[in-house]
């Protein structure tokens, strides 16, 4: 498969209806575990939402560094001959962060401080990434005809740049 497929084949495609589930799930997830902030980051590091405490930092930069983060790791498991690792923790002074794979295109990050147990967050994140999983999937399935339909624009509007510039 050329790299250009294989981009497009792994493309996650984000509708509002998937969003205002997923962020549910969120919400849940965080009256339940007592963790601050909980977002959705696309494996390529895009912001997909966000539920929680307000944030005085950069969510952009954090999104990408939660998919650099967990790219690296990723890389690290192959060395130690492992698939990867599906959970990532750092734990700071007063804040720490959890990285969750969800299914296989998504990350679930969550802060949250020292008043909130581990335990609880990965008991009650766990959950919350098979539900978001679910959600993904679901959609998945009801919406086949996009990476067609993507690769049909792409040929098109190839066609029409070679028209326009004589290619």
């Amino acid at each position: 498969m050329r790299a250009e497929d294989e981009l497009k084949a792994n493309r996650l495609v984000f509708y509002e209806n998937d969003i205002k589930r997923a962020d549910r799930v969120l919400e849940e997830f965080l009256k339940l575990s007592g963790a601050r902030l909980a977002l959705l980051v696309d494996t390529e590091g895009h912001l997909v939402t966000r539920q929680g405490a307000p944030v005085e930092f950069d969510m952009d930069s954090v999104s990408a560094l939660v998919a650099g983060s967990f790219a690296a790791t990723k890389e690290m498991a192959h060395c130690l001959g492992e698939e990867e690792f599906s959970i990532m923790f750092h734990q700071g002074k007063k804040d720490s962060i959890q990285l969750t794979l969800v299914g296989d295109r998504a990350l679930l990050g969550i802060v949250f401080d020292e008043e909130t147990t581990i335990g609880m967050v990965r008991l009650y994140a766990q959950e919350a990434a098979r539900r978001l999983a679910e959600i993904f999937e679901k959609s998945d399935k009801q919406h086949p005809d996009e990476a067609m339909m993507t690769q049909e624009f792409t040929d098109n509007a190839k066609d029409k740049l070679s028209d326009i510039f004589g290619e």
